[in-house]
């Protein structure tokens, strides 16, 4: 059953050939690749995530600052809709291995069934306790998308950790004006660590955050810490470890890495054939090109696995050859979405016209 829209109040299976969870860009760049190689595809989205909270998007090619998470995400399942999928708002809680190969995933408002599944399901970010300001507007958890911004300005890298000191020394690459705060806690990162960390010119400070100055935008303007001292930021980053969601990956017997990523090939297959993983749930950078780029390959791979023809000459030697009508392998509400694309329109066939004799 494949409805382009959810029924939030009546349960029921959904059959597909694949079933991507998560919406974020990753799952979605997957769910495109699949839809338009002509699988039955369903994304089946919780709401929410990390590219959802993005007050503007950086770093992907031919997406302006100024668009949001939402907008950004919004536009992408409206493509993926348009060539036939279909977008599920739900939450998937449990998964399976069936009988007979297949997989079946238990959602709050509904059930699925897929050949193949696509967990990009993402991680959470370890939050620092307040006072601390808006998500974008001073507090930013992505080095790599908005280290850009701060250049030539104050920041702040918060945390007591390996990678609160080496973001910190990374970004005297765009600073002079970085400090480490403590925030009353012991640094944990090596001796060999604090050696180098104290070998830049980077401030270390150890008192707790008691308040935060903001500008009538939102932004952040300073830190109040209880020693008494102010110090001016433009913004910083928050580094606290992340939370990944592998509950799924886990009842789905996928083979995790230590730290707590999903392991993957290079198509994104996990240990369990049948199941790729995607974006922020695997191991690499958290960039949205990247998701993309790792949702792409999935929905290739799956393509490969999942496409009728060529069919195998075996199986050509023991059934007979492929009949006209099997072709296309593409089911009724995939050709119908087509139709709506004039490109996928043949133009009128010109017969030529026999040329008619000049009557003299």
């Amino acid at each position: 059953m494949n409805d382009n829209e959810a029924d939030s109040e009546t349960p029921t299976v959904r059959d597909y050939e694949v079933i991507v969870v998560g919406g974020g860009p990753a799952g979605l760049q997957a769910a495109l690749y699949t839809t338009r190689l002509g699988h039955d595809t369903a994304v089946v989205d919780r709401g929410g995530g990390r590219a959802a909270m993005m007050l503007d998007t950086h770093n992907v090619i031919g997406v302006t600052e100024e668009t949001s998470g939402n907008e950004f995400l919004q536009t992408a399942q409206e493509q993926v809709k348009s060539y036939g999928a279909d977008v599920v708002r739900d939450l998937i809680v449990d998964a399976e291995r069936t009988d007979d190969g297949r997989f079946r995933l238990h959602g709050n408002n509904a059930e699925f069934l897929a050949d193949r599944v696509v967990l990009g399901v993402g991680f959470s970010d370890e939050h620092p306790d307040p006072p601390v300001p808006r998500t974008g507007k001073g507090l930013h958890y992505c080095l790599h998308c908005d280290a850009y911004m701060f250049i030539d300005r104050p920041v702040y890298v918060m945390g007591s950790g390996e990678a609160a000191a080496h973001v910190a020394m990374i970004m005297l690459n765009f600073t002079d004006d970085v400090d480490v705060l403590l925030r009353g806690e012991s640094p944990e990162w090596s001796e060999e660590t604090d050696e180098q960390l104290r070998a830049h010119p980077i401030d270390i400070v150890e008192a707790e955050i008691t308040g935060m100055r903001k500008s009538d935008d939102g932004w952040l303007e300073a830190y109040e810490f209880e020693d008494g001292s102010v110090r001016e930021y433009r913004g910083g980053f928050p580094m606290y470890g992340s939370n990944y969601n592998a509950a799924l990956p886990d009842q789905l017997g996928c083979e995790l890495n230590d730290d707590g990523t999903v392991a993957v090939d290079e198509s994104m297959e996990t240990s369990v054939d049948g199941v790729y993983a995607v974006g922020d749930i695997t191991a690499g950078h958290n960039q949205i090109p990247v998701a993309m780029g790792k949702g792409a390959q999935a929905g290739i791979d799956i393509h490969y696995g999942l496409r009728e023809f060529p069919r195998d000459l075996e199986e050509i030697r023991e059934n007979g050859p492929v009949d006209a009508a099997e072709t296309p392998d593409i089911s009724s509400q995939i050709r119908d979405a087509a139709e709506a694309f004039p490109e996928a329109r043949a133009p009128p066939i010109e017969s030529p016209q026999p040329e008619l004799a000049d009557d003299d």
